[in-house]
């Protein structure tokens, strides 16, 4: 594994740089989230090592079993990228900076409680715990900009309600959308998608009356196109790890 992950990172990073030239966009503005589903503890902390900061997990048991290790590293944001069942929402709460599938009222409801939970607790004496214990629950809102009955998200018209309930609670910040479009061997094909969410959150933004800055979207087969259509935070695990380890 060693040097691998390094090697791939550099490719990744000249593609996203080469993205943002072509958008006219900034590199700075695009933060990389390494998505380290199903990969060990070692292959985060090689990337680690490389730079990366933000990593994303899809299953809040997975991360229970491989987290210890890795909970001394400072700066590090940990984010759930994956669809979060409800009983697993207060464990979650308090592992995760960030939860970037949210799409539901229960979830927000069992979240808000989970977070207050935790600010009533005694502190454990770790900077990486108290770093997420002592900070609002980052949410993202999940958008399903396709109609497929296997993707996970909300619909369009129920964003302004859920994101008042976000709003109103004293725990959890609302930053923005993310979604995951169907997926094309042409990524071209995705632009669309891309560019719906950008704009559902250009009027939510109107109608909240406040800044959300933001767009998660776009992976390893199709993230240039996310960039050029907006994307402020890319999920990239292929690219990076390689194919995804069996769980079993």
């Amino acid at each position: 594994m060693t040097g691998r992950i390094v090697e791939n990172l550099a490719r990744v990073e000249t593609r996203i740089c080469a993205a943002a030239q072509r958008a006219g966009r900034n590199r700075a503005e695009v933060t990389l989230i390494a998505v380290s589903k199903t990969h060990p503890a070692e292959a985060i902390r090689e990337a680690y090592d490389a730079g990366v900061r933000h990593f994303g997990e899809n299953r809040v048991q997975e991360w229970e079993g491989k987290r210890a290790p890795l909970m001394s590293l400072p700066g590090v944001v940990w984010h759930l990228i994956g669809h979060l069942q409800s009983n697993k929402a207060g464990r979650a709460a308090k592992l995760f900076h960030s939860v970037d599938s949210v799409d539901d009222l229960h979830l927000i409801e069992k979240l808000q409680r989970a977070r207050n939970e935790s600010s009533s607790e005694p502190k454990v004496a770790n900077a990486a715990n108290e770093s997420i214990e002592n900070a609002k629950l980052r949410v993202l809102l999940e958008v399903r900009v396709a109609e497929e009955e296997t993707k996970s998200g909300m619909q369009t018209a129920e964003l302004p309600a859920l994101a008042q309930c976000v709003i109103a609670t004293e725990n959890l910040h609302f930053a923005g959308l993310m979604c995951i479009p169907p997926f094309f061997e042409d990524a071209e094909r995705a632009r669309p998608y891309f560019t719906k969410l950008r704009e559902i959150r250009d009027v939510l933004q109107q109608q909240l009356a406040q800044p959300l800055p933001v767009l998660s979207m776009g992976m390893s087969h199709d993230f240039e196109v996310a960039i050029a259509e907006g994307a402020t935070e890319i999920r990239v695990g292929t690219a990076i790890f390689g194919a995804r380890e069996s769980t079993k």
